[in-house]
């Protein structure tokens, strides 16, 4: 049906018009999610958990499980869109639950913080994997333009990711908290108006409806399907804040569960759940749909990687800012812009290269893509590594080398991200791409685990709202240092199986 209706679509730039129809609807949902990332960690910080010395490791836990179940849910959403509400539907419902969110985390108190958090979590479940996948259904399979539209979405998000943090941040600094949380509420509203206005004008063709109409009125409970989805994503919120809530270390290290929380055993359970899953789904493929789904697992490992080191941004590169760097202009929270700042500049250029090299037939394969990008995200840790041999008498370093590392780490995401989200579409069977595409985000999920482990471990016991100095500093430049080495194993790791995975890839470049 997305092929016949491509070839109706009317265009712009040489690409489908409801491209920039989800570009401007996604740039607004960022705009919330970043703008409230980027308060995120300083405030439970400063605020949630001022009171206790331990409070780094607090923040790391709620911040790691609310990372994880956010990205995680994409896999429910993306199966649930498949089966039963279709793209659109998943969308709209979606972006309703997270901009409840947003605006219930403007209200002060620690029940609703953890409300708040739980409607964002289930509301990106339903979103982010269908407004991806709507992207890729307005292109033809093997489109060249694909790889290039993509990335021009992906630059619709890093505007997003750059203008939220620097509003929300400064909001936040000025006039409170809550402030800022509710600017990124607006921001969701302002994306679901974008996206209701694309339907309105019919440019989207027949893409993103119910996969089965009979299967949307289906009733369960006596109630349509189409409606007891939305009150099950309703009625799960509270379960979810109770989880966020327990962030407290179960078993003590004293026995088998260690210094795990209740979401990370949860996690360790769900991960074998995916792989017997995705066991069973190959089992019933091709063999050639068995080599590319494969490829697609590789390169959602790969990136769970990536962006391990990638989401330390919004909680230890942010607290880093705020106690070991004379910053510039901007405070810790707006730090959080800088990466999508590069990705702005860069995206063009490295869309136009990929075009360019694609008609020279010297297009790199994916995976020697992906080997780059780690192999970027090694040395920018590296640089942050090395900011402290520029560090004043009280700690405090260079704002550049925090410039450079963000620049060094954002052309690695260039090479990976857009990418790998265009070759999720293409290698997954078309039966199940909205559920690899929850799959490929579960990759941050897991990555929330990384961030969560290395939190804890680079954590400062300290009451004193101006914590700082070269005891904090050491202590993130051991890290950043062990982190540049893992990094970069991982990219030699990687270059050594990209001729195997070229060929299993097929056609798909």
């Amino acid at each position: 049906m997305a092929n016949v209706a491509e070839q109706n679509q009317e265009m712009m730039f040489g690409h489908p018009k409801g491209l920039f129809y989800l570009f401007f609807a996604e740039l607004w949902e960022r705009f919330s999610f970043y703008g409230m990332r980027a308060l995120l960690t300083l405030y439970m910080v400063n605020e949630v958990f001022e009171a206790l010395a331990s409070r780094d490791i607090a923040a790391a836990a709620v911040y790691a499980s609310y990372g994880s179940l956010v990205y995680a849910s994409t896999v429910i959403g993306g199966r649930v869109s498949d089966t039963i509400l279709g793209m659109r539907q998943s969308i709209f419902l979606g972006g309703i639950l997270m901009a409840l969110g947003h605006f219930v985390l403007a209200i002060p108190g620690n029940l609703t913080f953890f409300l708040a958090l739980a409607f964002i979590v289930v509301g990106n479940g339903f979103f982010k994997p269908n407004i991806s996948t709507f992207v890729g259904s307005l292109y033809k399979d093997g489109d060249a333009k694909k790889d290039s539209g993509f990335t021009i979405f992906y630059m619709g998000i890093n505007i997003g990711g750059f203008v939220a943090p620097l509003l929300c941040g400064w909001l936040g600094r000025e006039y409170g908290w809550h402030y800022g949380f509710g600017l990124a509420g607006i921001g969701m509203l302002t994306g679901l108006a974008f996206f209701w206005s694309g339907i309105k004008k019919n440019v989207f063709g027949d893409n993103g409806l119910p996969p089965s109409q009979e299967v949307y009125e289906k009733k369960v409970l006596g109630i349509p399907q189409k409606y007891f989805v939305p009150i099950l994503a309703f009625l799960s919120a509270p379960v979810i804040a109770y989880l966020l809530s327990a962030y407290q270390d179960i078993g003590g290290g004293n026995t088998f569960l260690g210094d795990q929380n209740i979401v990370n055993v949860i996690f360790k359970i769900v991960g074998v759940g995916i792989l017997l899953y995705l066991g069973y789904i190959m089992s019933q493929c091709t063999p050639d749909e068995r080599k590319k789904l494969i490829v697609a697992v590789f390169i959602t490992l790969f990136m769970t990687i990536f962006w391990g080191f990638h989401e330390l941004s919004g909680s230890v590169i942010t607290l880093f800012a705020a106690r070991n760097v004379n910053l510039v202009w901007i405070d810790a929270a707006q730090t959080n812009a800088l990466n999508s700042m590069w990705i702005i500049i860069l995206s063009i250029p490295i869309s136009l290269l990929w075009g360019y090299l694609s008609k020279k037939k010297k297009n790199p394969p994916t995976p020697y893509k992906f080997a780059t990008g780690l192999a970027l995200a090694g040395i920018s840790f590296y640089v942050l590594a090395l900011s402290g041999n520029s560090a004043d008498e009280s700690g405090m370093v260079p704002f550049s080398y925090l410039m450079i590392m963000y620049f060094l780490l954002s052309v690695g995401e260039l090479f990976m991200s857009p990418v790998g989200l265009s070759k999720i579409t293409d290698l997954s069977p078309k039966r199940i791409v909205a559920f690899m595409m929850g799959i490929w985000f579960l990759s941050s999920a897991y990555a929330f685990q990384v961030v969560g482990f290395i939190g804890k471990q680079l954590a400062i016991e300290s009451t004193d709202i101006n914590v700082g100095g070269l005891q904090t500093l050491n202590t993130y430049l051991g890290g950043f240092d062990l982190i540049a080495k893992y990094a970069l194993g991982a990219s030699v790791i990687v270059f050594i199986l990209s001729p195997i995975l070229k060929r299993m890839m097929g056609n798909v470049h």
